[in-house]
């Protein structure tokens, strides 16, 4: 009998047959070879299914369905998983060839982290941009920027499967998703640490259709949810209050969602508690550096939304000028006695 792989890759596609040979080709030429390549057709009417089906290796298993969401179809892909590691692709990004060799050395180093990404470049369609992804490193700087977002790209992700299986796969909830990712690893963070490599070993690609990396975002109210749950969690509050929500609101500059009158010093507070927690848990000072800045930035975005109110407010003329307006009218009203 074969014995399983040490680690199962997971792609789900949905109508992406133009992009999906050239992702699948960087996995399959990885510098690490003992893996699967699990592919889940997620109801493409395209040429997917053709496309898939054409592929000889045999480290490719291909599982054709009806589409039941990307969250949904990613879950069958872990659950069909015989690997320790999970690691994921999207179909339409790139890997570099030394990917999955690093990340797994680093799993294999560092047995209390669960989950390790990587840096990545960032591509627009074929074309090489300046821009990157060059999210922090180490597990306390990302323990505390998941608390306002998501300091991962999720095509670069390695993860062990029994941590998936103490805090379950990736949610289906409308209500929390998308974005799935970032709802995961924050599940993930509160048990375990968590890391990124320091190297871009990921093509990150804005193409046509890729909806989470257009200008619109179909997810910000379900990114404000997930970030006050977890600066509530990382406050030590067990619920998060309206003030947990005022801090993610403001962060991301969602002006609308925010309380009429917001206590700028609670708010305040609850960012540098949680630095303060989390710096002390992992002995980095470094962190009560980010909480500055991220109150810093909570103060500037606060006078943004009053200013902003206060600007969408009907106008009231000064006192002085009613005073003249009301003069005027009564020496019109004498002239036409």
């Amino acid at each position: 009998m074969t014995a399983p792989p040490i680690v199962s890759v997971v792609l789900s596609v949905h109508n992406g047959a133009s992009e999906l040979p050239r992702a699948i080709d960087t996995i399959l030429k990885q510098t690490f070879s003992d893996f699967e390549l699990i592919a889940i057709n997620n109801g493409s009417t395209d040429e997917t299914a053709s496309v898939l089906d054409s592929l000889r290796d045999p480290r490719l298993r291909v599982f054709h369905q009806d589409n039941i969401g990307f969250p949904g179809a990613l879950n069958r892909g872990i659950a069909l998983a015989r690997g320790r590691y999970v690691a994921r692709q999207d179909h339409d990004d790139w890997a570099l060839p030394t990917r999955l060799e690093k990340q797994l050395a680093y799993l294999i180093a560092n047995r209390d982290c669960a989950m390790v990404g990587t840096r990545a470049e960032i591509w627009v369609g074929d074309e090489k941009t300046e821009r990157t992804h060059d999210h922090p490193a180490d597990n306390a700087a990302l323990q505390f920027e998941l608390l306002f977002d998501n300091p991962f790209v999720h095509s670069s992700m390695m993860l062990r499967k029994s941590a998936l299986d103490v805090v379950g796969g990736y949610t289906t909830d409308p209500v929390r998703q998308p974005p799935e990712d970032y709802e995961l690893w924050s599940r993930i963070a509160r048990l375990y640490k968590v890391a990124n490599l320091p190297e871009r070993l990921t093509i990150y690609r804005e193409v046509p259709r890729s909806l989470s990396r257009t200008g619109l975002n179909p997810f910000a109210e379900k990114v404000l949810l997930i970030s006050a749950e977890n600066l509530a969690h990382a406050a030590g509050d067990k619920h998060p209050a309206q003030a947990h929500r005022d801090v993610a609101a403001l962060t991301h500059r969602a002006f609308h969602v925010v309380s009429v009158n917001p206590d700028i010093e609670q708010l305040c507070g609850i960012v540098a508690k949680a630095g303060n927690r989390i710096a002390a848990s992992e002995a980095d000072p470094t962190i009560l550096d980010r909480a500055q800045a991220r109150i810093a930035n909570l103060r500037r975005n606060h006078a943004d939304a009053n200013a902003e109110k206060s600007s969408s407010r009907p106008s009231v003329l000064p006192k002085r000028r009613i005073t003249s307006l009301r003069w005027i009218s009564q020496q019109l009203a004498r002239l036409k006695r």
